[in-house]
């Protein structure tokens, strides 16, 4: 689904120049869950943000399902978004201002689907997660491990091929956070490519390989071969 040649990230400033990914080979298999690793600063936030077409690499090549994306323009990558990746971030990143069904619905805007079909996948989706007796409260309303449950069913409305997870789980009590790993374990079952950052050796074993990363560089690609927790078929 996704490869990765030589490819290499910096940033630049007036005064320094920081290398965040550094010659990076790497190739993520239609349907896995992989989990990526590393200190801090060691380049797995910007890793993401570049497979998620957010960030764009100064060399190397990035295909993603056999497409080489390194010279589409800013409009294709977008649709190219819009249509194939969904994103998870620690923060939750709700939009306060609408309520938990508009959140949901957003993506679905986008995509310009007609108004009935959003109502019916909007409402399938928030009675999956438990969420449709709150559909019209504010994420204010909502505990953190709600918020998370609303930011997920946002990343997926749209059925995207590939979900992009940063920390999902670091702002989360331990129950809340394993229900969310219990989700996105069954949407990756149900054959969606899954990506997820992590610093939780726990989480890490919900993965089918773990990525470690340092300075940058790939420093291993293991398969995660410990026992793993038990996964629930709803969250």
């Amino acid at each position: 689904m996704i490869t990765l040649s030589n490819l290499s990230c910096v940033f630049q400033t007036e005064q320094v120049e920081t290398t965040a990914i550094d010659s990076l080979n790497l190739k993520i298999n239609k349907g896995e869950f992989v989990g990526i690793m590393g200190p801090s600063g060691s380049g797995k936030s910007t890793l993401l943000t570049v497979l998620g077409m957010l960030d764009s690499p100064q060399s190397g090549a990035y295909f993603f399902e056999d497409q080489d994306i390194a010279n589409y323009s800013e409009q294709q990558l977008g649709e190219l978004r819009k249509q194939s990746i969904g994103f998870v971030f620690q923060s939750f990143n709700l939009v306060d201002s609408l309520t938990v069904y508009e959140n949901v619905e957003l993506p679905l805007l986008y995509l310009k689907v007609s108004k009935s079909e959003r109502a019916e996948r909007v409402n399938t989706i928030l009675e999956r997660f438990g969420l449709q007796h709150r559909a019209n409260h504010a994420p204010q309303q909502l505990s953190g491990g709600q918020q998370q449950r609303v930011a997920v069913a946002r990343a997926i409305i749209i059925q995207p091929k590939l979900l992009l997870a940063d920390e999902p789980t670091g702002n989360l009590d331990s129950k809340s956070g394993k229900d969310v790993m219990d989700m996105l374990t069954q949407l990756n079952k149900e054959g969606t490519t899954v990506i997820m950052v992590t610093h939780s050796e726990t989480q890490i074993q919900y993965c089918d390989r773990v990525v470690r990363l340092f300075d940058g560089k790939l420093v291993s690609d293991d398969a995660v071969v410990d026992v793993k927790p038990v996964k629930t078929a709803e969250a």
